[in-house]
């Protein structure tokens, strides 16, 4: 009985010691940070300036061996963590003024250590009208422009395409589903407490988190989520210049930092946001990711729950379909369409890289589209072949809607273009003529579609554009482009929807007869790098629809 009861305890001792040495490994290595360093530049400090260039900002390096994290604490209301140690804050109160800057780094296990520092720093920067339209001069609420496209968008926070949601641009209420609808239902209530501006987010109780944060609030999976979080509490603003380098016609120049981490309803880890645009009932930002710098995210908000201002309805002057080409036989009808046959004088004055055939390899008419495919061949000096095609001397006119259903091609250095030349081309000079671009889709810029004109005195690089960006279904399904043509306006649509106005008068090129072109080129001064896996891509034509 001895003998089994030595045995049984020390079965139990194994068991305690495996037991401990399993909460050992669970708690893990706790390490505290050592060596603590801060280093900070006040921004356009020189001797003539020894506390700035009034812009108040202040770069700051912590490091510290062994910390994983860093977070500052600015001694004027506001805090920042950054993975890295480096930080970027504008202190906005006017004159030189002392802050102290506490900066606490956390190692393994969460134990941190501290140090403080101070900063000396002027700032003279005010902009009470942006602080006019947040507030409306007293309390207003802002919400997610749903209804917008590109009310929620994505792009390089710098070098090319850095200033336009180029990687994703969320189409009309992209995010209505049941996992991602609270996003639709925030409140954002800035208010002017005398002359100091807060700021009030009222999430009704859950908060839509990307995918990368969404794990810390209790998230699951790989996708963007709405999760619950209480985002209520009154926090302070501040206005400060911005330094992000946008080109000037892109920015409103200022930035609204939010105090104590608050945000502005999708959560990237970010806290200030540069007002791209703002009006009396819309509000245009872009902001930096917390944990991934190179990602900058914009957000759209109205005055309006749920929507945007509503668009007056279009109502075009032109009811009566006078020409039409739908496409419903076996071969391109050539009482309609030439073939432009070559590259043209230096691919048509645009440096462009394909070889124009009638080929059906790059123009047919098939299961009732026409198809124009640009290729990877070599032909007749060039690498790439597609098709152009032209109604002039065919179909002419003055005045009327041209409506064409379409479906874009796709692929870097693509350039599909639907669009109208002066029918005196080219025995009159170009842009003498006048061009009208009804659609053209750069596969380099996906998801924006642009429509022009080209006249004497604003062509080439100084054409009058306007362009739709988040339309990011538009090599996958067809959409609408047209043009509304009359003696004195000329209006661009896409799905019906104006995108570009322009007055016209008699003092333009277009008060006479053009004609239609279809094709789809490769590079040149629009179309840009070709990408060097491109094989083949078409663009498919429903019907071409004139209405006089």
């Amino acid at each position: 009985m001895k003998k089994f009861k030595n045995i049984l305890f020390f079965l139990f001792a194994i068991g305690l010691t495996v037991s401990c040495q399993d909460d050992d490994y669970k708690l893990g290595k706790v390490t505290v940070p050592s060596n603590l360093v801060i280093d900070f530049e006040v921004v356009g400090q020189s001797a003539d300036m020894p506390y700035g260039d009034g812009s108040g900002t202040v770069n700051f390096t912590a490091s510290a061996d062994d910390a994983m994290t860093y977070k500052y604490v600015f001694g004027d209301g506001f805090t920042l963590v950054s993975p890295s140690g480096t930080a970027s804050h504008s202190f906005n109160k006017n004159g030189v003024n002392d802050y102290t800057v506490q900066v606490i780094a956390t190692g393994a296990g969460g134990v941190p250590s501290n140090k403080m520092t101070t900063v000396t720093v002027f700032s003279d920067f005010s902009d009470p009208e942006t602080a006019q339209l947040l507030s409306g001069g007293d309390s207003k609420t802002w919400y997610v422009a749903a209804s917008q496209p590109g009310h929620l968008g994505v792009g390089p926070s710098s070098g090319d395409g850095f200033a336009s949601p180029i990687y994703y641009a969320a189409p009309p209420f992209d995010k209505a589903g049941e996992s991602t609808s609270c996003f639709y239902t925030d409140e954002l209530t800035f208010s002017l407490n005398g002359e100091d501006l807060v700021y009030d987010y009222n999430n009704n109780g859950a908060t839509f988190f990307n995918a990368s944060y969404a794990a810390d609030f209790g998230g699951s999976g790989g996708d963007d989520a709405c999760l619950a979080f209480d985002g209520s509490g009154t926090k302070n603003v501040s206005l400060s210049p911005s330094t992000s380098g946008l080109p000037a016609d892109q920015t409103s120049g200022t930035v609204i930092n939010i105090a104590d981490g608050g945000f502005m309803s999708y959560y990237i880890g970010a806290s200030s946001y540069e007002i791209l645009s703002i009006t009396e009932t819309t509000l245009y930002v872009r902001a930096i990711m917390g944990n991934d710098p190179g990602l900058a995210w914009y957000l759209k908000f109205t005055t309006t729950l749920g929507d945007a201002p509503e668009e007056e309805e279009f109502e075009s002057q032109f009811q009566d379909l006078s020409w039409s080409d739908e496409f419903d036989g076996d071969a391109l009808d050539t009482n309609n369409w030439n073939y432009d046959i070559g590259n043209g004088d230096n691919g048509w004055g645009n440096g462009e890289a394909q070889y124009y055939t009638d080929s059906e390899e790059n123009v047919k008419v098939a299961d009732g589209n026409l198809i124009i495919t640009a290729k990877r061949e070599s032909t007749s000096g060039f690498n790439f072949t597609s098709a152009r095609i032209t109604t002039n001397n065919k179909q002419e006119f003055t005045y009327g809607r041209v409506s064409v259903r379409a479906k874009l091609t796709s692929g870097g250095g693509t350039w599909p273009a639907i669009w109208m030349l002066g029918a005196d081309f080219p025995e009159q000079s170009w842009p003498g003529v006048g061009e009208m671009d009804i659609m053209e889709y750069v596969g380099n810029t996906p998801g924006r579609v642009s429509s022009a004109l080209h006249l004497p005195g604003n062509s080439g690089g100084n054409a009058i554009v306007g362009d739709v960006t988040g339309v990011n279904d538009a090599t996958s399904e067809f959409h609408i482009y047209e043009v509304e043509w009359t003696a004195d306006k000329i209006t661009f649509l896409l799905d019906g929807v104006p995108h570009l106005e322009f007055d016209n008068d008699t003092s333009t090129p277009f008060q006479d007869d053009f004609y239609l072109l279809l094709n789809v080129a490769m590079g040149g001064s629009l179309g840009g790098a070709i990408d060097p896996a491109f094989q083949e891509s078409s663009m498919e034509i429903d019907y071409v629809r004139i209405y006089k």
